[in-house]
């Protein structure tokens, strides 16, 4: 049987990795990834479309030439290969990371 994928479980993990992220599920082209920056987002566009879950925190999310505001439980999209990342959250921000599909992303 698989451990219980909750919040509580991946930070866990995500605590022991000592990184930003880590993977936490895989089936097919889907993965599924805690993430958890510390003070400043560095990440770079990926190669396949990303869905993002606010867990907890909030802050500013910039996709693009977009910038909004999030919160908890708040569904976020970034398109493959498209610049973004997270500004001036608060140290509990958390989120899952869903990445899917082909590199080079989805036909709209």
């Amino acid at each position: 049987m698989q451990e219980r994928m909750t919040p509580a479980t991946a930070l866990a993990a995500l605590d022991k990795a000592r990184k930003a992220s880590a993977g936490i599920f895989r089936h097919g082209t889907l993965e599924v990834e805690i993430f958890q920056p510390a003070g400043i987002d560095t990440q770079t566009p990926h190669r396949r479309d990303e869905l993002c879950m606010v867990i907890s925190g909030k802050g500013y999310f910039v996709c693009g030439d977009s910038r909004q505001a999030f919160g908890p439980g708040e569904l976020l999209f970034a398109p493959a290969g498209t610049p973004h990342h997270f500004e001036d959250f608060s140290r509990d921000f958390s989120a899952w990371v869903m990445y899917y599909g082909p590199n080079g992303g989805e036909a709209a």
